[in-house]
């Protein structure tokens, strides 16, 4: 009787375990892969933060520029993402006055005292 009480306690903790080891995986992988794809000239961000591009590799080791000239090596795994090209999209200037004005906005400033916070 005690073991038909902690049946749907047991698959509920089982299926939760199941799930997190899944998700733990795939982003291992990712990471594994990322450091695979690593090559020389990539623009990428550490864990600490630091944003270099990278100058040599190894299989356990990077060669980091983080200034120019100043070349430090780290650990792959320290590499967490490469940080890609931004693509500036093409923005349609309004060519016309009034299309200008149509898609300004202002905020009209006033004299008048607020009232919430001024006697």
């Amino acid at each position: 009787m005690d073991l038909v009480i902690f049946l749907p306690l047991l698959i509920v903790m089982g299926a939760f375990m199941f799930f997190a080891s899944r998700r733990q995986k795939k982003a291992m992988q990712a990471t594994a892969d990322l450091h695979d794809s690593l090559q020389v000239g990539d623009l990428i961000n550490t864990t600490s933060g630091l944003q270099a591009t990278i100058t040599a590799l190894s299989d356990e080791y990077v060669d980091l520029e983080i200034a120019p000239g100043v070349v430090t090596t780290w650990m792959k795994l320290a590499v967490r993402d490469r940080v890609l090209d931004d693509v500036e999209d093409d923005v349609e200037e309004p060519t016309s006055e009034a299309q200008w004005e149509s898609e300004m906005t202002a905020t009209e400033i006033t004299d008048r005292p607020n009232t919430k916070t001024d006697s």
